[in-house]
């Protein structure tokens, strides 16, 4: 007989055939279309076989119009499984429910470890780490990479020198090592005021302390500006009997002094460029990855972009303390575009001049102020122009320094 290999989707069943030659009516079933297979005869009496559920019916018709006896021992196949499932479908449902319910709890974030800082700034971390949306009770899944959550809590909490971030489980562990404030004076110690930078000073306001420089003085690195010493003269020899004539304590002086400072900066700028440039718009998608199998679960549509950039982000699935062997992975495509171009010398240069610019503005910070840039020497070679560019700085050029009164 030929095997029926959709058997077990279909269902069939094991029916027993009691009579004088059994065998004879599985030869009126095949008479009547009705496939059999694994028939074999248990007695002189009794016979066994297989054959379809959809079968049975036709099976029945037949046996009216026979003297034999039928009875079912066996069901196997798919109806069957799920009748046996509908009959205990409520504790099956109860058992499902109940480990999709701790998989669940699993891949909540529980608890926030903050270690290695003072109470302050801890306060200071987790205002932060709530604004990320990083709490108890956040989804695993909605939470950034630890190396994320590193980089944003230095750039956001500047009292941080370094912070190191894990998560294991449930549950965040941050420590953090707090950055030393080393201050050149102590709060109410007698100090000096130096210059920290070679320049031409172009404004002073002193607060505090005896002017030493004027406007318009050049001065270097180390040269005294402003002196805690109120009894202190320029030209003075430093001896015992002129420092017994010192009778105002020295205080700590305060000033702001402003010089003209100068940079030189050397740069390559090339003449043919191209450059990528995200454009803003971008779509997510979803896949659940079960060792080398990815299946998509969400956004199954590629954009309509023609230059992408993809990020890929994989969670892994907890379940209590363990990690399973499936991950969720998130996969962010970005539009971008390619720009390309050729520069002729003069947008080389003027280029150049901007970028020296942008560079010092980033090094000194906001408070200095670029009054000019220059190009000093500039040579094309090999497709490039190599530029030096001179620029002129105002800036804050104060530095405190400790008087040693037992000197």
């Amino acid at each position: 007989m030929k095997r029926n290999y959709g058997k077990r989707i279909r269902g069939y069943v094991t029916v027993r055939v009691s009579g004088e030659k059994p065998e004879l009516f599985f030869q009126k079933c095949a008479n009547e279309g009705i496939l059999v297979w694994d028939a074999k005869k248990i007695s002189s009496k009794d016979c066994v076989a297989k054959l379809k559920l959809q079968d049975i019916k036709k099976l029945k018709q037949l046996r009216r119009r026979t003297l034999y006896k039928i009875s079912f021992e066996e069901r196997k196949g798919l109806p069957f499984g799920f009748a046996r499932f509908l009959k205990k479908r409520f504790l099956v449902i109860g058992i499902l429910v109940g480990v999709l319910f701790f998989l669940f709890l699993s891949n909540l974030l529980w608890s926030v470890n903050i270690t290695g800082v003072p109470k302050e700034i801890e306060e200071k971390i987790k205002v932060q780490l709530d604004s990320y949306g990083i709490h108890s009770g956040v989804w695993l899944f909605s939470v950034d990479s630890p190396k994320d959550i590193q980089r944003n809590l230095l750039d956001d909490v500047p009292e941080l020198l370094w912070a190191g971030v894990e998560l294991r489980g449930t549950t965040l562990y941050l420590e953090g090592v707090e950055k030393l404030i080393v201050e050149e004076l102590d709060p109410g110690e007698p100090g000096n005021i130096v210059a920290a930078k070679e320049g031409v000073i172009t404004r002073m306001y002193v607060s505090k302390g005896e002017p030493v420089k004027q406007i318009n003085d050049y001065v270097k690195p180390g040269d005294l500006l402003v002196s805690g010493d109120l009894s202190y003269e320029e030209n003075q020899d430093e001896d015992e009997s002129d420092s017994e004539k010192r009778k105002t304590p020295p205080i700590t002086a305060e000033a702001e002094i402003y010089a003209n400072t100068w940079y030189e900066v050397t740069l390559t700028v090339p003449l043919s460029y191209n450059y990528e440039q995200l454009t803003g718009k971008s779509k997510n998608k979803y896949y659940m990855k079960m060792g080398q199998l990815q299946l998509p679960i969400w956004g199954f549509r590629d954009p309509e972009f023609e230059q992408t950039q993809v990020e890929l982000n994989e969670k892994p699935i907890q379940f209590l303390k363990w990690q399973l062997p499936i991950s969720i992975i998130e996969s962010e495509i970005n539009e971008k575009q390619l720009y390309e171009g050729e520069r002729t010398r003069e947008e080389a240069i003027d280029a150049g001049k901007k970028q020296a610019v942008k560079q010092l503005e980033t090094e000194l910070g906001p408070d200095a102020e670029i009054l000019s840039e220059k190009v000093l020497h500039e040579r094309i070679e090999h497709g490039k122009v190599k530029l030096i560019v001179y620029v002129s700085v105002e800036e804050n050029i104060v530095k405190n320094e400790p008087i040693h009164q037992g000197d």
